[in-house]
């Protein structure tokens, strides 16, 4: 007989189990209203289409149901209470990259909620270096970072993803600039699930206090940012012109791996399942588990920029692309990165799939409506043949053109 081998235990310091215990509240919580919503529905013998009955479960099954909710809010409560005085007597420890990139999953997924919720397990933005945050002050960077220099380089990255993974089978495209340009590398760690334009205010105010206190005059600023850190950037660049911030007077350049700048087809499909399921009340009830998905990843349906995208409706309801046009900042080189899976770009096929989430006309910032489209010149356009969405982040042709465009 084969040795039963032991579970790996979750990559998580014993502070994260409050969080994690009202994560899983409210988990339960929905999976109780799904499961009264189709008890409801078979109760009333709704036909097999048209909308599902609304309110709760009458009598003594809504009762029960009731009781079911009572029960799990209070045993939650208790059981955070406990954790939580057990944390508060434990001493800060370093985050380990496992544990780092199983709080970007959920945050990913899930971001906007613990945001609002106040939740431990979210993650505040912040600027980091090897895992560790910046203090954004002059003195204190001196220190840090000895050899500081005048030409900063920000790396953004993208959706359930954390600063560390900017590292890939032993490449990390700032460390590569940094050896080959002289940059100054810094890392945006950031709750992925909030709306694109709430990072991205965030990220343009950061930005603002950074130039401030960087211990040298700085000559340039560029930002690389791969899949939806693209987005959040050209965010942040918008909302830094639209309140007069200075940092945008010493960007240099933008680069853009995988960025979906027209969205992705993936969040558009369960946009499209979430509206099937609708059809049936009997399905309805399920529809409710994909809409609990965050705020950052439907912002992905069309490559949402601005507040003005998704404000003042409800978020999945955006069926069509009516984003406001956000150009580029005037005088800045732009430089786009996409992938395509198959041997060549031109392969009608590989147009379409592109590296697997984002198609290349997406990527590369093509739309047939002019004001949505892209303006930069061809040859600030590259696409890596053979790649998939995370290869953009190690390719050795991808650094090279880094290289020859930011040289």
């Amino acid at each position: 007989m084969r040795p039963v081998s032991a579970r790996k235990p979750l990559p998580l310091h014993a502070t994260d189990l409050p969080g994690l215990a009202r994560l899983a509240t409210t988990a339960t919580l929905g999976v109780v209203d799904v499961v009264e919503a189709m008890h409801h529905t078979i109760l009333r013998g709704t036909g097999p289409l048209g909308r599902s009955p609304q309110g709760r479960a009458p009598g003594l099954t809504g009762f029960v149901y009731g009781a079911v909710r009572g029960v799990t809010r209070l045993s939650g409560r208790g059981a955070e209470a406990l954790l939580g005085q057990t944390a508060r007597r434990l001493p800060a420890a370093d985050s380990p990259p496992a544990r780092d990139a199983l709080l970007a999953a959920l945050n990913g997924v899930w971001g906007d909620h613990l945001a609002a919720s106040g939740n431990p397990l979210a993650i505040p933005m912040r600027l980091r270096i090897d895992g560790q945050p910046l203090t954004l002050d002059r003195a204190a960077l001196a220190a840090r970072l000895p050899a500081a220099g005048p030409r900063l380089l920000v790396l953004v990255h993208g959706l359930c993803m954390n600063d560390r993974q900017w590292q890939r089978d032993g490449h990390d495209h700032g460390r590569s600039l940094a050896q080959g340009l002289g940059y100054s590398p810094l890392y945006l760690h950031y709750n992925s699930g909030r709306h694109v334009s709430t990072n991205g205010r965030e990220f343009a105010a950061l930005l603002e206090q950074l130039l401030q206190a960087w211990p040298v005059p700085v000559n340039e600023l560029v930002i690389l940012g791969h899949s939806m850190g693209g987005l959040v950037t050209r965010s942040a660049c918008h909302l830094a012109i639209e309140r007069g911030m200075a940092w945008p007077k010493h960007l240099r350049a933008m680069v853009f791996l995988g960025t979906p700048h027209h969205g992705a087809p993936l969040e558009r499909g369960g946009r499209a399942l979430e509206r099937l399921l609708g059809i049936s009340p009997y399905g309805a009830p399920f529809a409710r588990l994909g809409r609990a998905r965050s705020a950052g990843i439907t912002d992905l349906r069309f490559g949402n920029l601005q507040d003005a995208d998704w404000q003042d409706r409800d978020r999945h309801a955006q069926h069509r692309d009516d984003r406001v046009p956000t150009p580029l900042l005037a005088g800045v080189d732009a430089y786009l990165v996409a992938a395509t899976t198959t041997k060549g770009a031109g392969h009608a096929v590989g147009r379409v799939r592109g590296d697997g989430l984002v198609p290349l006309d997406s990527a590369l910032g093509r739309h047939g409506d002019p004001a949505l489209a892209l303006q930069v010149p061809d040859g600030h356009r590259f696409v890596a043949a053979g790649a998939n969405h995370w290869d953009l982040l190690n390719r050795p042709e991808v650094d090279a053109q880094l290289q020859r465009w930011l040289g």
